[in-house]
């Protein structure tokens, strides 16, 4: 019930901003996509970049939309609405309440992730997007979403969360395999990157919108990533650490 409660809060407050949300997730991939596909017109590992840019788009959606549903309203839940106090009083299980923030964070992202699939219809050829590829989006929303709620207990006031989009997730929204493949970087560098939990889900959705087997690596990395931040997230709320 703890889960339901959550995700019934997470559906409210979507509905509720639902013109907001969705315009939030269309325009910075659609300018992405307008400027880097339509703009530049070149190919990438013998296609249209077009084709190799989409898929890279949708990873990044997954994970700027989960990582900002959930990092922006537990600071502020946590630093001014002080409603994790009464989270901690309540006969919720602590565990239910934070896997419904991820949950719900996963799902947000799925949906700036579709909002991508949708809006690119006319113009991506052959690419395949399955139950695979939603799986993909899923996995990565939900780490996402436990690095957001780590850094939301980590973070002293709300200027913080801006911060962590720049020294983390703007970053990474350029170099993981998202605009250009990391098989361009060099040596040390490249491995680096390529380990990161966004090269992992863009690498495998855009195997799949090719028709080719994504492999179990990407999936192993992107569980490990989930295993270590969800464990890592559950240590702070248990111990009451900087709540």
């Amino acid at each position: 019930m703890g889960i339901i409660t959550v995700l019934w809060e997470k559906w409210v407050e979507f509905r509720r901003d639902f013109y907001k949300i969705t315009l939030a997730a269309m325009i910075s991939p659609l300018m992405y996509l307008m400027i880097f596909g339509f703009g530049i017109q070149t190919t990438s590992h013998g296609e249209p970049y077009l084709m190799f840019l989409i898929p890279g788009i949708v990873a990044m959606s997954t994970m700027t939309g989960s990582f900002g549903a959930v990092a922006q309203n537990m600071s502020v839940q946590r630093l001014y609405e002080k409603a994790l106090d009464q989270v901690m009083v309540s006969p919720t299980p602590l565990w239910q309440f934070i896997t419904g923030q991820i949950i719900g964070g996963a799902l947000r992202g799925m949906y700036a992730g579709l909002v991508i699939l949708i809006l690119t219809l006319p113009v991506r050829g052959g690419l395949i997007f399955n139950g695979w590829s939603f799986l993909v989006m899923f996995l990565n929303g939900t780490v996402f979403s436990t690095i957001a709620l780590v850094l939301s207990f980590l973070s002293k006031s709300y200027s913080d969360t801006p911060r962590y989009n720049a020294y983390i997730i703007t970053p990474m929204s350029f170099l993981c395999n998202t605009f250009f493949s990391t098989d361009q970087m060099p040596g040390v560098f490249r491995t680096v990157v390529s380990a990161l939990p966004l090269s992992q889900a863009s690498r495998m959705i855009r195997a799949i919108s090719r028709g080719e087997d994504p492999g179990r690596a990407g999936f192993f990395v992107l569980l490990l990533y989930l295993v270590i931040f969800g464990g890592i997230s559950f240590f702070y709320i248990y111990r009451k650490k900087t709540l």
